[in-house]
């Protein structure tokens, strides 16, 4: 089995503020990286580093080369990324003090994916392989219905949560990786345990993974529930926590093995994320998070 991540690509411009900018509030920032990344490029690069076999398709500007060439340098397999008129999609993004930050997100082509385009992706992959989808491209509702079409295991992360996913056919979703905000949004209930109950009686059939913050993770499966304490570290960037969990936590599940490992990985990996700035920079390899585990 394979995966394929139909996801976005983004230029990241990093901020380091004191504090988050308020409305109507002029600040100075301490300094200003450039980052590759994007909740598509984050989630592909981190199966790649987790050991899976993953390809990425979406969409770049004619700026677009360096998100392609950092994909391959960490082990994702590029040949189904198209190259449209314009620039790149990019995000500008405040991270203050204690690591917690805010993202503006401009897109331009970068998320018009056609369904031509979907045809031509999927038509590579069969039934069985894994496809993984965020909520930052167009026509996401049809490359799910697509997808399920070709017998492939739909993956969802929510994310960002809005409008849009209530146009999607949830009821086709294998796998829902979702946050306590995207879970509450998706299912109008604010206690975790309520959002996890709600979700696995709307969607019996599909694997519920809820991360929660400081409390950890939980994923819910065939009727059991395993749940995953934080791994502590000291935060200095969370912008790829939640993408990282997502590669490392997909590669186990695609590798067989029993939910607590792969959850047990998931989270170190994420921890030892946050304590690195950036995005796609701060994932770590495979070798590290398991050196972590012995």
């Amino acid at each position: 089995m394979r995966i394929l991540n139909f996801g976005s690509m983004n230029l990241d411009y990093v901020y380091a503020v004191e504090e988050i900018v308020r409305a109507g509030e002029t600040i100075r920032a301490h300094s200003r990286r450039i980052f590759c990344g994007g909740k598509g490029l984050n989630q592909s690069i981190a199966l790649a580093k987790a050991g899976a076999p993953v390809w990425h398709a979406g969409l770049i500007g004619n700026d677009g080369d360096e998100l392609r060439a950092v994909l391959e340098k960490n082990g994702v397999n590029t040949s189904l990324i198209r190259e449209v008129p314009g620039p790149s999609s990019h995000t500008v993004i405040q991270v203050d003090r204690s690591g917690q930050n805010c993202i503006l997100f401009y897109a331009d082509e970068g998320l018009r994916v056609t369904p031509s385009y979907i045809d031509q992706v999927l038509a590579s992959f069969e039934p069985g392989d894994f496809i993984l989808l965020q909520n930052e491209l167009d026509n996401t509702a049809e490359i799910m219905r697509r997808a399920k079409q070709r017998g492939m295991k739909v993956i969802l992360n929510p994310s960002p949560a809005n409008e849009m996913l209530s146009s999607y056919p949830l009821d086709q979703v294998d796998c829902f990786l979702l946050n306590e905000t995207e879970g509450a949004w998706l299912t109008g209930e604010q206690d975790p345990q309520r959002v996890l109950n709600r979700l696995c009686e709307t969607y019996p059939h599909a694997v519920i993974v809820l991360t929660l913050g400081e409390k950890g993770s939980i994923c819910a499966a065939d009727g059991k529930a395993f749940h995953q304490p934080v791994c502590k570290a000291k935060a200095v960037d969370t912008t790829a926590a939640g993408d990282t969990f997502t590669g490392y936590f997909l590669a186990g599940w695609l590798k067989g093995e029993e939910f607590p490992v792969v959850l047990e990985r998931a989270s170190r990996a994420a921890a030892i994320a946050v304590s690195r700035p950036g995005a796609a920079d701060s994932i770590p390899l495979l070798a590290e998070v398991e050196a972590g585990m012995e």
